[in-house]
C-alpha cells in the first residue's frame, strides 16, 4: 500500500475535518422546492463545506503544504504521523460520513455537486473500512518512504526564495530526529501485529539511509552529504551578506549533525535489528487475514469487484495477446527465430542501448525531451482541453536511482512555479533500452501524466479534494492508454519502438499475474522473477525491482492493465454507438476534464456523454 507520507495520500487527509453548515431558520431541507435557486444555493454550500475541509485538512499538514507550494509559519516543520494521529482522522472521517448521510438532501443538488457528493462519501466510507488494515503496509521499503523520501522533499519541494525559507530548511533538519521517532514507533506496532517488511528489503534501505549521511559534514571526505550540497546551492543564489551566508551554512550543518544524523543513526540501528528477525515470505497472505486484505486492495486499487483469480486469467490472456503481435513485429524486420530468440536479441545487441556513461545518460534525456517536444505538436488532433503547466526530464538523483523505479512522474504546483517532472533512473542503462523511450516519454509526460495530472491541478470548477484525487486505476490506466494512443496517429514508424511500445505492455500484463500469483497463488520471488524472465524483453534487474515492487505494494501493479482495458472497452463502446458523432477529442475531455474517478464512475461519465450527443444528433 501506498506510504502515507507520499502528497497523494497526504492530500486524502483533507476528508477529516468537521465542518457545521447551518440550515435557514425556521425550515428544513425537505420542506424547500428544487427551484434552480434552491439547487444552486445547496450545492453552494456543500461546495463550500467540501472547501473548508480541504483547507482546514491542509492546515494541519506542513508537508502537503510545502507540496502545493503554500509557505505559511508551518514551512519548517513536519507532518505529525503518529498513530494517535490516524485515531484522530478516523474520527473525522466518522463525524463526515455523519454529516453527509443526515444532513445533505442529495435532490437538491446539481449533477457536478451530487458527483462531489458520491466520490466524497465513497472516500470516507472506504477509509473507515480500512482502518482495520491500517497497519498493512511497510514505511520504510526500497520503492518509498522517509529514509529517501526525506531528502527528496527537502531537494525538490522545499525551495529557498529568501533568508526565512532558508532558516525553515534548517528547523526542518532539527525537527528530523522526532519525526523519525514516530517513524520507528510505527514500524514497531506493525511488527507487533505481525507486519514485517521480508528480508530483502533491508539491504536496499540500509544501504539508501546510509547515502544520505556520507560526506560533509557528517564525515570528513571531500564530497558533501546531498542534503549540504542542496542547501549550499539553494542559499548561493540569494542576495545575502557573506556574513549571513555563512551562519546559515554553520547552522545547516549543526542540524545535519545534531538532528539528521541522530535521526538516520536510530533508524539505520532498529532496521539492522528487524533484519535479523524478518523471513523470506513475501505475499501478504503470510499477515493476519492476509487473504481478505489482498482482496480489498484489489478492489481499492483496481475501483471494480474483480477477483484475484480473474484477475490473474485476464493478465494470462494478454500476455498471449501481446505475444502474437511482437510475433508480427519479427515478421516486419525480416527476423527468424523463435519469440524468446528475438528477447534474447534485443536485450543483448549494443544498438539498442545507449553506453552507460555520461555521455549516454545526456543524450537519453536529451532525445527523451525531443519526444516530448514532438509530442506537444500532435496535441491539438487529440486533446481540447491541454495543460497550461510545463514539463521538465531529470535524472533520477545519485542517492536514490538504486533502488527507485524505472521511471516517475511528480506533479508541478497548481499555480505553474514548479513544473512537472519527468524522472527516468539511469543508474543502470541497460535497463533503459531505446525501443522503450518512446512508449515511457508518453507514458510519464505527454500525453501520459502530465497532461492528466496537470490538467486536474487547472480545473477551476470542481472541489479540491477531487483535484488532488487519486485512483490508481484511473491515472495508471490512463497513462499506458497513452502510450498506446500516439501509435494512432501516426508515431512509432519504427518498427522495433512499437516493439517496445507491446514490450511495455506486456510488462504490464505480466503484473497482473505476478502480483495475483505472489500475493493469493503463493509464489516466491523467485517465480515471480522467472515469469518476467521467461515472458518479457525486460532485463533481469527490471524484473528483480517489479518482483519487489509487488510484494511490498500489494495489489498496486495491477491498476494499468485494469484501467487501461476499461478506458478502451468505454471508448470502443461510444464510438460505436455514436457512429460518425463520435470526436475522439471530446471522449479525451470526458475523461480528463472530471478530475481523476473510480472506474465505474468514469463509465457513467462516458455514458451520460454518448446520451447527451445522441439527444442533440
Amino acid at each position: 500500500m501506498s506510504n502515507k507520507m507520499k502528497a497523494t495520500f497526504l492530500v486524502f487527509s483533507c476528508l477529516f475535518v468537521m465542518f457545521s453548515c447551518k440550515k435557514q431558520s425556521g425550515e428544513t431541507e425537505k420542506e424547500v422546492a428544487a427551484t434552480p435557486e434552491v439547487i444552486e444555493e445547496h450545492s453552494n454550500n456543500l461546495n463550500n463545506w467540501f472547501e473548508t475541509q480541504f483547507q482546514e485538512a491542509v492546515s494541519r499538514s506542513p508537508m502537503t503544504q510545502t507540496y502545493l507550494g503554500i509557505k505559511t509559519a508551518d514551512y519548517g516543520k513536519w507532518d505529525d504521523i503518529s498513530s494517535k494521529k490516524e485515531v484522530e482522522d478516523l474520527a473525522r472521517a466518522k463525524q463526515h460520513l455523519a454529516y453527509l448521510k443526515d444532513s445533505v438532501d442529495v435532490s437538491k443538488l446539481n449533477d457536478a455537486t451530487i458527483l462531489s457528493y458520491k466520490l466524497m462519501k465513497q472516500d470516507l466510507e472506504n477509509e473507515i473500512q480500512d482502518f482495520q488494515y491500517r497497519f498493512y503496509n511497510y514505511p520504510v521499503n526500497q520503492m518509498s518512504g522517509m529514509h529517501a523520501q526525506i531528502p527528496a522533499f527537502m531537494i525538490n519541494m522545499h525551495s529557498v526564495n529568501d533568508k526565512s525559507d532558508a532558516e525553515a530548511y534548517i528547523s526542518r533538519l532539527d525537527g528530523l530526529d522526532e519525526l523519525f521517532t514516530q517513524l520507528i514507533d510505527n514500524m514497531k506496532i506493525r511488527e507487533k501485529n505481525g507486519i514485517l517488511p521480508p528480508k530483502f528489503v533491508f539491504a536496499k534501505v540500509l544501504d539508501d539511509s546510509g547515502n544520505v549521511i556520507t560526506g560533509q559534514p557528517f564525515d570528513k571526505s571531500n564530497q558533501e552529504s546531498t542534503l549540504l550540497a542542496d542547501f549550499k546551492g539553494k542559499i548561493s543564489k540569494l542576495e545575502l551578506s557573506d556574513q549571513d551566508r555563512d551562519e546559515l551554512i554553520s547552522k545547516a550543518e549543526k542540524s545535519l549533525t545534531e538532528g539528521v544524523k541522530p535521526a538516520y543513526d536510530s533508524l539505520i540501528s532498529f532496521l539492522e535489528e528487524q533484519q535479523h528477525r524478518a523471513s523470506t515470505e513475501d505475499g501478504c497472505w503470510k499477515f493476519p487475514k492476509g487473504n481478505t486484505f489482498y482482496n480489498l486492495a484489489l478492489k481499492r486499487t483496481t475501483t471494480t469487484d474483480m477477483t484475484a483469480d480473474q484477475i490473474h486469467e485476464l493478465g494470462l490472456k494478454e500476455v498471449e495477446r501481446i505475444h502474437n503481435e511482437m510475433r508480427d513485429i519479427m515478421k516486419q524486420v525480416n527476423y527468424e527465430g523463435t519469440l524468446q530468440d528475438f528477447f534474447t536479441y534485443m536485450k543483448e545487441d549494443k544498438k539498442f542501448y545507449f553506453t552507460n556513461d555520461e555521455e549516454g545518460k545526456a543524450a537519453y534525456l536529451k532525445q527523451a525531451v525531443g519526444l516530448i517536444d514532438t509530442m506537444k505538436s500532435r496535441l491539438d488532433e487529440l486533446f481540447i482541453t491541454k495543460p497550461k503547466a510545463d514539463i521538465v526530464v531529470k535524472a533520477v538523483e545519485p542517492f536514490r536511482e538504486k533502488s527507485a523505479g524505472k521511471a516517475f512522474y511528480q506533479q508541478g504546483t497548481p499555480d505553474g512555479s514548479r513544473p512537472g517532472r519527468y524522472y527516468a533512473n539511469l543508474y543502470d542503462m541497460a535497463a533503459m533500452p531505446i525501443y522503450q523511450m518512446e512508449a515511457l516519454a508518453y507514458h510519464e509526460g505527454i500525453p501520459g501524466h502530465h497532461m492528466q495530472r496537470s490538467i486536474s491541478l487547472e480545473l477551476e470548477n470542481i472541489p479540491k479534494f477531487r483535484i488532488f484525487g487519486r485512483y490508481t486505476a484511473y491515472t495508471e490506466g490512463w497513462g499506458l492508454y497513452t502510450e498506446l494512443l500516439p501509435k494512432e496517429i501516426g508515431l512509432y514508424t519504427d518498427p522495433y519502438s512499437d516493439f517496445g511500445r507491446l514490450a511495455m505492455e506486456l510488462w504490464r500484463a505480466c503484473r497482473l499475474v505476478v502480483d495475483t500469483g505472489i500475493h493469493a497463488k503463493k509464489w516466491t520471488r523467485e517465480e515471480g522473477i522467472k515469469y518476467y524472465t521467461d515472458n518479457t524483453p525486460n532485463a533481469e534487474s527490471d524484473a528483480v525491482k517489479m518482483v519487489e515492487r509487488h510484494i511490498v505494494m500489494p495489489s498496486q501493479a495491477t491498476a494499468y492493465k485494469i484501467g487501461m482495458n476499461k478506458i478502451l472497452e468505454l471508448r470502443q463502446n461510444a464510438r460505436k454507438k455514436l457512429g460518425k458523432q463520435f470526436d475522439i477529442r471530446e471522449f479525451h475531455d470526458v475523461v480528463l476534464t472530471n478530475g481523476a474517478v473510480p472506474l465505474n464512475v468514469l463509465e457513467d461519465l462516458v455514458e451520460e456523454w454518448v446520451a447527451s450527443k445522441n439527444k442533440e444528433g
